[in-house]
């Protein structure tokens, strides 16, 4: 029998959590438990620390539900969310990088036909974003669901918005020429959700919290590997401070402004607008 010490806790541990009876699963467990006893080592936690960080995530499970993911948020800000999304995404360099999901994503968007408006006359500056989707070749993509969503000119999601309908968020599906097109209106930086646990941590430190203006995007087509991405607004604030660490050069795309007149789908808009051009580059599967 072999009594506890504080030397041998941790291969004990690991010992016990070796056992899953998925060798994946038993692979990650046994590097969590060395990972955690490790950090404990470190910084030499103590048992206030400890009961701290437990009822923090006491509390972040209680504040969690289908609309609102405070561990993701959380993923997110420790830099987590980006680093599993880099190691996953080695996409070709030709290919749209990706980003994160963020914890706003809802299922079930409805869809919209070329050009149509998202907004459903929100208030804001009516931007229009069009382009191709293309592979790596530049051949244009057919049939590839574009899911979009993004915040309002008040920084807020529909999960965070008392709401029985789809706000600012639809999907729509590239034609037979990889053609896209979708009105909505020009998004703002925003300050992710301060009153929660996640907000009190970043509150304590000189982080920002905030994120610069962004539409989020997430592209689906058989034969190609999906892409979850963002556009980002060129000129907008927090592009170098982006607090989940999701800008990428690569995704900063100019807004640029309009006269009314014959905007892009074929439509018309009566007052000044936005219009930003971006092709979306997809990687073929793996085989």
């Amino acid at each position: 029998m072999d009594l506890v010490t504080e030397d041998n806790i941790t291969e004990l541990a690991v010992d016990r959590w070796a056992t899953a009876h998925d060798s994946r699963t038993a692979e990650l467990l046994s590097a969590l438990v060395r990972h955690l006893h490790d950090f404990a080592r470190e910084v030499r936690l103590t048992e206030a620390e400890w009961m701290a960080a437990m009822r923090w995530l006491t509390r972040t499970g209680q504040i969690s539900d289908d609309r609102r993911e405070e561990f993701i948020l959380a993923s997110d800000v420790l830099g987590l969310s980006m680093l599993v999304v880099q190691m996953n995404n080695r996409l070709d360099p030709a290919a749209t990088p990706a980003t994160v999901l963020g914890p706003f994503h809802i299922d079930g968007s409805p869809e919209r036909g070329y050009g149509d408006d998202m907004s459903d006359g929100l208030h804001g500056t009516p931007l229009y974003v069009h382009g191709t989707v293309r592979d790596l070749d530049g051949k244009p993509v057919a049939d590839a669901v574009l899911d979009v969503w993004q915040a309002d000119t008040d920084g807020r999601y529909e999960s965070q918005v008392v709401t029985d309908e789809a706000r600012l968020r639809a999907k729509y599906t590239s034609r037979a020429d990889g053609e896209y097109c979708l009105r909505t209106v020009a998004p703002l930086g925003y300050a992710i959700p301060m009153d929660g646990p996640v907000g009190e941590l970043v509150a304590r430190t000189d982080i920002s919290h905030f994120r610069p203006a962004h539409m989020h995007f997430l592209i689906a087509v058989e034969g190609y590997e999906p892409l979850i991405t963002h556009l980002f607004r060129e000129g907008a604030q927090y592009l170098d401070s982006d607090v989940v660490f999701g800008t990428k050069q690569e995704l900063v795309v100019p807004f640029v402004e309009h006269e009314p007149g014959p905007a892009p789908g074929g439509g018309h808009c009566d007052v000044p607008f936005l219009v930003a051009e971006y092709d979306f580059v997809l990687q073929p599967t793996a085989r």
